[in-house]
């Protein structure tokens, strides 16, 4: 019979078991594929990985039901069988366990890479499903691993101490050696969590041995409850198409004993571990008694230690986040004003001028002087559209900023980068003073000329809105603090070519929501179009951008309207370009354009021109018309956003 789990903490260290997912992934499960639904279709492999680790030492197992929620099985189709997976889960471990090993239900962050994208009541429902399956069933406690934040962290603690008095391992995902959380130090945040009946605290993924251990001696005078390590593997390499972590077994027995110094008294490991590590952290601690043989669990959390003395803290705090006074001078009055402030007062016309396919940037840079020239407010660079490889925008972008005095507009799209490299991308655009954005999905990759390649699409259009209005705050895509708040201003996508006009403007509303500060119009080719879409949005109170793009000949038409998702043409059109090639299909493009500008103008003040192939002659000359419209007296602006 094993000793009460509370009453185990006290008198020894536990040793935990190793990765689940990357174990899997090492035995050849592919990734992309719901681990914990192997609960369901095989039970014996799971079995067998647990009680591998159980072999090799683990006093202490966890159910394979880390994203056995139903926001995350959602992805594959499997939120009708949440409490089957956690109830399978949880059987399997405990038979897998027998007398040897505690048995921990293991719960997941559902915010983690998403922030704030999901509501606290969502989070609520999700969490009460999951642990609620997880008590039903033989589990000695509750393991809430890998939370990016405190607040998360808070919720799904709550959620199991409505419903049970068992054990509460609480652990954090923290960057190498990380101190705050939320702009709270971590010696904050666990005494937080211990007053509100976490058993034990401590640190798992994201970072190896070294990290945590760095993170773990910012608390100083300890934790005041009994903490829990499971480090990564160190980071992962890519090698002969596999990834592999590089951390041995050695050196993880050689941080087991520094761990259990430091106050550890459950050791495991994350992400990269098997049951090689698990074993030889169980070799090392064999005998090790701990030198503070009691706890009272949760009730010593106000002896933790501060970080820092005061005067420390107080700097920290100020590193953390930018005062009034910075503030003032990087977003103030003496900023330049942006497209917003313009369009309120204005027409104000964005064009866009695709980067080219190749490695001469000539015509481009070209076509963005002559567009400076007629007074273009911005020039909006496509992020590889239609899938179709182009130079960076930001590289362009910046040439155009810096060269020509223009300012750019990128577009960011969710298809070519995961989360890591957009959060990179979009820190690069603020280093280099790009401040404009317009958040879009992309096309998928199969669509465009290397078809081989893959979508990423980690986030939505409305996440990536969410995210870098964010960066705005401060706060990194996993809520750690950047030292200084960023100042996108951003923009989102309307398709009004569709048969339900309302619906689309239900679906940009959602992106008003998420904090799109203004929005870009696929291009429109019907006059009484643009006047419905003026009645449809006239509620809203941020700017719209009218898209209109000149059209290049017959086919260029034929093409748009039959294979271009996004544009139809009138039949009107249709049959002015019919035929029209070369100069002559130009020359009647702009004239179409220049007869639905007639009709934007009087009800947007945003005006967003698009160049095809390269033609910036069409874009210059609709510029001008622009102007030369919008200083008629006769210019009506119907919709002056307020």
């Amino acid at each position: 019979m094993k000793t009460d789990f509370r009453e185990a903490l006290r008198q020894q260290v536990l040793v935990g078991d190793g990765a689940m997912g990357t174990y899997l992934y090492q035995m050849g499960f592919p990734v992309g594929i719901s681990y914990e639904e192997l609960n369901l279709l095989r039970p014996e492999v799971i079995a067998d990985v647990h009680k591998q680790y159980v072999d090799a030492g683990a006093l202490l197992i966890e159910t394979n039901t880390f994203s056995a929620n139903r926001d995350k099985l959602s992805k594959y189709g499997l939120e009708g069988k949440v409490e089957e997976i956690n109830r399978a889960g949880a059987r399997i471990a405990r038979q897998a366990a027998g007398d040897q090993a505690y048995v921990v239900g293991a719960v997941g962050s559902i915010r983690a890479g998403k922030r704030k994208n999901i509501s606290d009541a969502e989070l609520a429902l999700n969490f009460e499903q999951h642990i609620s399956a997880l008590l039903e069933e033989d589990v000695d406690g509750i393991l809430l691993e890998t939370f990016y934040d405190l607040e998360e962290l808070q919720l799904a603690l709550r959620e199991v101490r409505k419903r049970s008095p068992l054990p509460v391992i609480c652990q954090f995902a923290v960057e190498d050696g990380g101190r705050t959380l939320d702009g709270r130090t971590l010696a904050e945040s666990f005494r937080v969590l211990a007053g509100e009946g976490a058993d034990v605290i401590g640190f798992n993924c994201r970072t190896g041995p070294n990290g945590i251990m760095r993170s773990i001696q910012t608390l100083q005078g300890g934790a005041g409850v009994p903490l829990s390590v499971f480090p990564n593997a160190g980071i992962p390499d890519y090698i002969d198409g596999k990834y592999e972590y590089m951390a041995t077994p050695e050196y993880f027995a050689e941080f087991a004993l520094k761990f259990a110094v430091g106050g550890a008294r459950i050791i495991g490991g994350c992400c990269g571990t098997t049951p090689k590590h698990i074993a030889a952290m169980a070799g090392a601690l064999a005998g090790y008694v701990p030198e503070t043989a009691a706890y009272e669990s949760g009730a010593a959390a106000a002896t933790i230690a501060p970080v820092a003395e005061p005067a420390q803290a107080e700097s920290l705090a100020v590193e953390g986040s930018r005062t009034d006074a910075d503030a003032a001078q990087s977003g103030g009055a003496s900023r330049e004003p942006s497209l917003v402030d313009l369009v309120r007062s204005r027409h104000t016309v964005i064009v866009e001028l695709d980067p080219p396919r190749d490695l001469d940037i000539t015509k481009f840079m070209n076509g963005a002087r002559a567009l400076r020239d007629v007074q273009a407010d911005a020039l909006t660079l496509a992020d590889n559209s239609l899938a179709v490889t182009r130079m960076s925008n930001m590289a362009l972008g910046l040439k155009v900023k810096d060269e020509i005095g223009l300012r750019p507009l990128v577009h960011i799209a969710c298809r070519d980068r995961n989360l890591i490299g957009t959060q990179s991308h979009m820190m690069g655009l603020d280093a280099l003073g790009i401040d404009h954005v317009l958040a879009v999905t992309g096309d998928p990759a199969r669509f465009g000329d290397l078809p081989g390649s893959s979508s990423v699409y980690d986030l939505s259009s409305f996440e990536i809105i969410r995210m870098i209005k964010q960066l705005n705050e401060g706060i990194a895509f996993s809520g750690k603090p950047l030292k200084q708040k960023a100042k996108f201003v951003v923009g989102a996508a309307l398709n009004p070519n569709v048969k339900n006009l309302d619906k689309a403007v239900q679906r940009m509303e959602k992106k008003i929501e998420a904090g799109a500060d203004y929005i870009m119009t696929q291009p429109v080719y019907d006059p009484e179009l643009i006047v419905k879409i003026y009645e449809s949005t006239k509620h809203l109170s941020i700017p719209i951008f009218i898209g209109i793009m000149p059209l290049a000949s017959g086919r260029n038409a034929e093409y748009l309207h039959n294979e271009v998702p996004g544009i139809q043409l009138s039949d009107e059109v249709r049959k002015r370009m019919a035929g029209l090639e070369g100069e002559e299909g130009r020359k009647v493009g702009v004239e179409i354009a220049k007869q639905l500008l007639d009709t934007a103008v009087r009800y947007f003040n945003g005006i967003y021109l698009i160049t095809p192939f390269m033609f910036y002659e069409m874009t210059v000359q609709l510029t001008q018309y622009v102007r030369e419209k919008a200083a008629r007296p006769d210019s009506h602006l119907c919709r002056l956003p307020e």
